[in-house]
């Protein structure tokens, strides 16, 4: 991926903005809260799903799950997931998210931007780069995962549900990247 195909659309509008059902409000108010509290601000790619209560209420379920201890997979592995499958979609703002992500877990930015064009780099056990190479495999090229793919992580110590979220959280995030690059949502403090 290329910084300029990262950037493309950083100077433009956002499509949509997000604006609370009525009678929703208290609702939304209440996760948004729980966000701030846990990250000191609200991210603007979650701000867009306020649209749909349901949908956001959803959403937080799931990355709770990811980044909450619900995933037996250890911590640094999604997010290193999430960050790489957001760089092979030319999501800026999941870019730069999951990049401060890792800065905070003491990674340098010279090691989490090593990856970028090559997962081996990942400054990740080589056990973890095994499952992080399988699931940005399954995102990229989902028709060329194989029987030995699964092997060869199996081998690694990799259970069948460890490698399930895996790739739950390479796919699901790749469906993230979209939404926010089909409405212009490129950078935190689009909404301001």
């Amino acid at each position: 991926m290329q910084e300029a195909t990262l950037n493309k659309n950083q100077n433009e509008a956002p499509l949509l903005y997000p604006q609370v059902p009525a009678g929703e409000e208290e609702r939304v108010n209440a996760i948004f809260k729980g966000v701030e509290d846990h990250l000191g601000f609200i991210p603007d790619g979650l701000k867009l799903y306020s649209l749909s209560p349901p949908l956001l209420e959803l959403f937080m379920g799931y990355i709770g799950y990811f980044n909450q201890g619900g995933t037996p997979l250890p911590a640094a592995l999604p997010t290193m997931i999430r960050y790489l499958a957001s760089w092979n979609a030319g999501c800026s703002f999941c870019v730069d998210m999951n990049e401060g992500f890792l800065t905070n877990m003491n990674f340098s930015l010279d090691e989490i931007r090593a990856a970028r064009d090559n997962p081996d780099l990942a400054p990740l056990e080589k056990r973890e780069r095994t499952l992080l190479k399988l699931a940005l495999k399954a995102v990229d090229n989902p028709d060329n995962v194989t029987s030995v793919d699964m092997e060869n992580a199996r081998k690694d110590g990799w259970s069948d549900r460890e490698i399930f979220d895996a790739v739950a959280q390479a796919t699901n995030n790749r469906a993230f990247n979209t939404m926010l690059r089909t409405f212009n949502i490129e950078h935190q403090g689009v909404f301001a």
